[in-house]
């Protein structure tokens, strides 16, 4: 079966992407995920058609079908490779609020007192647009060194770009299409919301505002691990550089905010956007529920 040849040619994209239909679900509501798993993957999927064709938006690049038979290919461009896009975006937009939103700790109990507005404002996919866009800067460059690990050599450009055989287009495409990704997820977040539509989320879930930014960083590990891994030094020690200042920068943003003990007006403006969740003096029940629209 061509779904599970593909599933077992590709398992680490399968298991961000489960990473990301848990967190997705439990932050934001199993409806959500599962339109924004299909609207993303849609997204994703043009723009790379579209690159392939006309170079627009990541410049000109193509792709090498030797794994065609092996794993499933939608019109020259590999299923695993759109699928990405989905839990590579939701993971930024889940870090943008990290870094936006109040934080506060109850225990264990890590609660981002994220809004509506800032849910849906347009410097959130702006941010996280660029930490998509970061994202890429990490993984192209060994990606495009697929003959050397498990990836394989799936594809190239006509000419060798100036990051590590990269074209900066392709960072460029990135963020337009991050951008539009994090529009596309705002959209619906929002439509379900104006409905009232139920949805099942994991309001009360202990962490589950972190898996997102877990994911976000669990995929640079990968692929910095990856690229130590085939000994490209030079490539891994500047990945590695260019991660650290913005995750020491991110650490030293959310233990500020943590050691902010007066958060009252923060706390209402979360609660009134998103009652079913417990405060720091409720406790914290079982996982899950049935909820009205997040």
């Amino acid at each position: 079966m061509l779904l599970l040849d593909t599933i077992t040619l590709r398992p680490y994209v399968f298991v961000f992407f489960l990473a990301y239909l848990l967190g997705c679900t439990l932050h934001l509501g199993l409806a959500r995920a599962v339109l924004f798993g299909l609207a993303g993957y849609a997204i994703a999927w043009l723009s790379e058609f579209s690159s392939i064709h006309t170079g627009f938006p990541y410049g000109s690049y193509y792709y090498i079908e030797t794994t065609r038979g092996r794993e499933i290919w939608v019109l020259g461009v590999p299923l695993m490779d759109s699928l990405s896009y989905v839990f590579l975006a939701y993971a930024s937009y889940s870090l943008a609020l990290l870094i936006l939103a109040p934080v506060r700790r109850s225990g264990w109990v890590v609660y981002v007192l994220e809004t509506r507005e800032l849910r849906v404002s347009l410097f959130t996919a702006l941010l996280a647009a660029v930490l998509f866009m970061y994202l890429d800067i990490i993984i192209d460059p060994v990606a495009l060194q697929g003959h050397r690990w498990f990836l394989g050599q799936i594809y190239g450009y006509p000419e060798e770009g100036v990051y590590f055989g990269v074209p900066l287009s392709n960072f460029a495409g990135w963020f337009l299409t991050g951008f539009g990704l994090m529009l596309a997820l705002q959209k619906i977040d929002a439509a379900l919301s104006t409905r009232k539509l139920p949805d099942y989320a994991g309001y009360r879930h202990r962490w589950r505002y972190l898996i997102g930014p877990g994911l976000y960083f669990g995929v640079l590990l990968f692929n910095l691990a990856v690229t130590f891994a085939i000994g490209e030094q030079l490539m891994a020690w500047s990945g590695l550089f260019i991660v650290l200042l913005p995750l020491l920068l991110l650490v030293s943003i959310v233990r500020i905010k943590l050691s902010i003990r007066d958060a009252e007006e923060e706390w209402a403006a979360h609660l009134r956007d998103f009652p079913s969740v417990a405060g720091p003096r409720d406790s914290v029940p079982s996982p899950g529920e049935r909820l009205p629209a997040a």
